[in-house]
C-alpha cells in the first residue's frame, strides 16, 4: 500500500498501466510526523475491501474464532508480495457533521522497506509516495514536491496505513489488543470484523480504536475504520484488489513536471 492524499491540482503525469494519469497538490502540510501518518490514513480512508476476483461469500454455520482468523491472516501475509486496488477515503468530522470523500488508486510492494504509492483522482488529483523511509507529496498546482524524512517513524506507515496488508499476526497482537466482533457481508463478500485497541499510550492519544473488516476469501482487509478520541473517524475502502501482480519499479516514482521545486519539510 504508496501516496498520501495531501495534494490537489490537475497536472498530468505519465502513468503506468494501472495508474491514474493526474495528480494533485497538498491542501495542507502535516504539522507533525504522527499527523502525517494519520493523514496517510485520513487521506486514504479507513474502510478497505480487498478482493482479487469475484467470489460468492462463504456462509458458515458458526463464525470463525479469533485464533482461526489470525492464523489465516498470517498465512495470507506470508504469501503477499504486491497489492493494487481502487481506494475510497472518507473523513468524518462529527462535531460539524462534515463528510469528505476522495477516490483513487493505491499500490503497495511488500519488502523490508515497503513502497507505497497513492493516486487520488477525485475530487482533486493528488500524489503521495512512501519509499526508503521518505514521504513525498507532489502538488502540481504549484509544481512542488514536499519531502518528509520518516526514518524514525517508518514503522508507523506499516502500523497504520498498511494495517492488515502483509502484517503478521504476532506483530498485530504486539501493537494491539485484538477482538473478534462479528461477521458482516460487504459487497457480496463475507468478512470477519475485528476490533483493534492500541496498546501504546502515544497511539491511543491519536487513535482510540480501529475496526478491521477482513475478507474470508482472501484474508486481507476489505475495510478499515480509524476512530479518534474526539469521535471523528476516517475510513479507507479498497475494491478491485489485485494481489501479487508484477508492478514495475516506475510504479513507485513521482513524475513531476519540468522545473518542479523540491522542499524538505523536516
Amino acid at each position: 500500500m504508496n501516496r498520501w492524499p495531501l495534494m490537489s491540482g490537475g497536472a498530468a503525469r505519465t502513468g503506468q498501466q494501472d495508474r491514474p494519469g493526474k495528480w494533485a497538490h497538498v491542501n495542507q502540510a502535516p504539522r507533525s510526523l504522527l499527523t502525517a501518518v494519520a493523514l496517510a490514513l485520513v487521506l486514504l480512508a479507513a474502510d478497505i475491501p480487498c478482493r482479487d476476483a469475484a467470489a460468492s461469500p462463504r456462509k458458515r454455520k458458526l463464525p470463525p474464532d479469533l485464533t482461526e482468523i489470525l492464523s489465516r491472516m498470517n498465512d495470507s501475509a506470508k504469501n503477499l508480495k504486491t497489492v493494487s486496488a481502487d481506494l475510497e477515503y472518507t473523513k468524518v468530522t462529527v462535531l460539524v457533521d462534515d463528510k469528505s470523500t476522495e477516490t483513487g488508486r493505491i499500490f503497495y510492494r511488500k519488502s523490508k522497506n515497503p513502497e507505497i504509492l497513492i493516486d487520488i483522482t477525485k475530487p482533486e488529483a493528488k500524489t503521495v509516495l512512501f519509499k526508503k523511509n521518505k514521504a513525498e507529496i507532489y502538488m502540481p498546482k504549484i509544481n512542488q514536491v514536499q519531502e518528509y524524512n520518516l526514518e524514525e517513524r517508518s514503522s508507523l506507515v506499516e502500523q497504520f496505513l498498511l494495517l492488515g496488508f502483509g502484517t503478521e499476526t504476532d506483530k498485530l497482537r504486539k501493537d494491539y489488543d485484538v477482538k473478534f466482533v462479528t461477521e458482516e457481508d460487504m459487497d457480496g463478500d463475507t468478512t470477519a470484523v475485528l476490533e483493534l485497541t492500541p496498546r501504546s499510550e502515544s497511539t491511543t492519544a491519536q487513535l482510540s480504536k480501529i475496526h478491521l473488516w477482513v475478507s474470508e476469501e482472501s484474508w486481507l482487509p476489505v475495510q478499515q475504520k480509524f476512530f479518534q478520541p474526539g469521535g471523528d473517524y476516517f475510513v479507507a475502502r479498497y475494491t478491485a484488489v489485485k494481489v501479487n501482480r508484477q508492478l514495475p519499479p516506475s510504479t513507485f516514482e513521482i513524475s513531476a513536471a519540468k522545473g518542479a521545486k523540491r522542499v524538505k519539510m523536516n
